[in-house]
């Protein structure tokens, strides 16, 4: 264990780093566009209709309708008009950021994959385990599962330990999946991807809540009450900036450790002996052991 977390945080730092790398900056602009413009587009078209129709449903509820009614006459009249819309961003929060970890994990993992192997990881060969449309298939698959348990766990946030843990870990479990998955695509075979996703388990479901955390902190900018509505625009711009960075370098902090493994695996894998030889030969990387 040990080991394993010295190379948790070895992975995190050369991923802090390799975020200031002039390429990492220049891969995150495409998804950063493509985000904004996705959620603008679906803001624009969607928005009012949406805050209608929760209008409605708020209304017809009889006991949500004397809870407003209490707190008007308590002096909060402004409360029923920012409801509403309140409730219509608090969905698409977490839209935005199942939004921002596909983008990212189809534009941009690869791709920091590809940087993090040729200046680390030279000599590891390209073994091709699962093509583009696998990997499209496996993302997007691992997005409605998460997005169902997000939708089946709304209720249970309204319980202040609970809201801290569940959205969390729903990210990290998809991150897990989604990065290890990507990341590991183009270098190992599914046998060997299969190998690292049980003999490291832990230490990358490790490494997806930490991204699950570090995606929740930038809802925070949403917490502003009333006053997000007016700037729902800038922030939904803020917040995409803000996603894309962190799981950008969410994918390098997988793609650090998850190389690193795969190459400690092949170094360790035993080299078949020549035809005819009765035995498996030791990989020739190795040191030798030592003979007591």
């Amino acid at each position: 264990m040990i080991n394993t977390m010295g190379s948790v945080v070895d992975a995190f730092w050369r991923a802090a780093a390799y975020c200031l790398h002039p390429r990492v900056i220049a891969l995150s602009l495409l998804p950063l566009l493509l985000g904004v413009v996705l959620a603008g587009g679906t803001a624009y078209f969607f928005w009012e209709p949406a805050v209608a129709a929760v209008r409605g449903g708020l209304e017809s509820w009889l006991l949500v309708g004397s809870a407003l009614a209490w707190l008007e006459s308590m002096g909060a009249s402004g409360f029923r008009s920012v409801l509403a819309p309140l409730l219509v961003l608090a969905m698409a929060v977490p839209a935005l950021v199942l939004l921002s970890l596909l983008l990212v994990a189809m534009m941009m993992t690869p791709a920091l994959a590809d940087l993090v192997a040729r200046r680390r990881f030279p000599q590891l060969e390209r073994k091709h385990g699962a093509g583009f449309i696998k990997g499209l298939f496996w993302s997007l698959g691992h997005t409605l599962l998460a997005a169902l348990a997000l939708l089946l766990s709304m209720p249970f946030w309204l319980l202040p330990p609970l809201v801290l843990l569940l959205p969390p870990l729903i990210w990290g479990w998809l991150s897990y999946r989604v990065f290890t998955f990507d990341v590991l695509a183009e270098y190992a075979t599914a046998q060997e991807r299969q190998q690292l996703l049980q003999e490291h388990r832990l230490p990358l479901m490790m490494l997806g809540v930490a991204s699950g955390y570090l995606g929740a902190a930038p809802a925070a900018i949403w917490a502003f009450g009333a006053l997000v509505i007016a700037m729902a625009p800038l922030l939904v711009l803020v917040s995409m900036w803000l996603y894309t960075l962190v799981f950008a370098f969410s994918a390098l902090w997988f793609a650090h450790y998850a190389l690193a493994a795969l190459d400690e695996l092949r170094r360790r894998a035993p080299v078949p002996a020549p035809e005819g030889a009765d035995k498996v030969l030791p990989n020739p990387e190795l040191p030798p052991l030592i003979q007591p």
